[in-house]
């Protein structure tokens, strides 16, 4: 496990550019995943915006609470979108499934990030990639924990 501990938002979203920078490089059968996890307001929809403009994402990104699901556009050699998913909504896996969620993670051009993964974790990859986000010792501090699946859910 790797803990980053970020002093403000400009961090945060530094951060998540390096994650991005870092994750087009790998290659996979399918989709890149990264669970987001942790209490409101503890940073997950800032870490994304940071992701999504280190990837060439131009429009303003938010949360999709109320739409779930929302797809950019990449311009990029090897992928063609990034997801962004909030499941803080979803009283279950299953209702993402009805979006056709399997065939998502299936798509090696995707890099699929998800806030409040937590609520889905029995459909997502044994590869997600979790990070868990918490409150620092201030209103500005965030503490960033980066694990696999058997770090964040022991067996």
């Amino acid at each position: 496990m790797e803990t980053v501990t970020t002093k403000n938002i400009s961090e945060t979203k530094k951060t998540a550019a390096r994650l991005a920078k870092n994750l087009v490089k790998v290659s996979k059968k399918g989709a890149r995943v990264v669970g987001l996890v942790g209490e409101l307001g503890a940073g997950k929809t800032t870490f994304v915006q940071g992701f999504a403009a280190a990837l060439g994402i131009k429009e303003k990104v938010q949360s999709p609470t109320f739409v779930l699901m929302k797809v950019y556009p990449l311009v990029h050699k090897t992928l063609r979108h990034l997801v962004h998913i909030d499941c803080y909504r979803l009283d279950s896996p299953e209702e993402l499934l009805h979006l056709g969620f399997k065939d998502i993670l299936k798509d090696r051009d995707a890099i699929v990030l998800i806030e409040w993964a937590d609520k889905i974790q029995t459909i997502l990859p044994h590869d997600t990639l979790w990070i868990r986000f918490s409150h620092g010792l201030n209103s500005r501090t965030r503490k960033l924990e980066f694990m696999n699946y058997e770090e964040i859910y022991p067996h």
